[in-house]
């Protein structure tokens, strides 16, 4: 709590810093409570494979993004596809990034050991990662929260049309989904 004080005479006492009002306000946590456990985040590690100025395994921070994968690796080559990476994405620790050259066809990655052991490119909403459920067009990162908190509350899915009973998922959203999931 931060007080504004505007004087409207002379102070009697010497006045009081609004940094001395805040600490004496509020108290100074400084050891964790006995219920809590803090989180201790590693370093996520990449690999960077394709056009990029040095290819290699790096070590980013939680939280980074395909951009500062890219710049690790010391940014695009000039032959670079740069259209085919979505520098807004969040790194996942192991990922494996490939950069095209300009004109090269892409090739999708393998399988990763979550999916389907048919080898079909379906989305399992049973045992799908957050990021594969990312993987989907129109779901981002609250809705493939969504649906995994949907998920451990109802248990497992029963049909893929319970998916609308997930918050922010709609007759319109299941439409573009329907045919790229499955339940198991």
């Amino acid at each position: 709590m931060i007080y504004l004080f505007f004087p409207q005479g002379k102070p009697e006492t010497a006045p009081v810093s609004s940094l001395e009002l805040i600490s004496a306000e509020t108290p100074q946590q400084t050891e964790t409570p006995e219920n809590e456990n803090p989180i201790i985040e590693s370093n996520l590690v990449i690999d960077i494979k394709g056009q990029v100025v040095t290819p290699g395994v790096y070590e980013l921070p939680p939280g980074s993004r395909m951009q500062d994968a890219i710049s690790a690796a010391g940014g695009f080559t000039p032959e670079a596809d740069s259209r085919a990476i979505n520098l807004a994405l969040i790194v996942v620790d192991e990922t494996s990034l490939y950069v095209p050259a300009n004109g090269e066809e892409t090739v999708l990655p393998a399988a990763s050991s979550t999916a389907p052991a048919s080898g079909s490119s379906l989305i399992n909403l049973n045992t799908a990662t957050e990021e594969e459920l990312m993987e989907l067009p129109g779901i981002g990162p609250s809705k493939a929260a969504a649906i995994l908190s949907y998920r451990e509350e109802a248990g497992s899915f029963k049909t893929p049309e319970e998916l609308m009973e997930v918050t922010g998922i709609g007759d319109k959203s299941f439409e573009k989904l329907k045919d790229l999931i499955i339940v198991k």
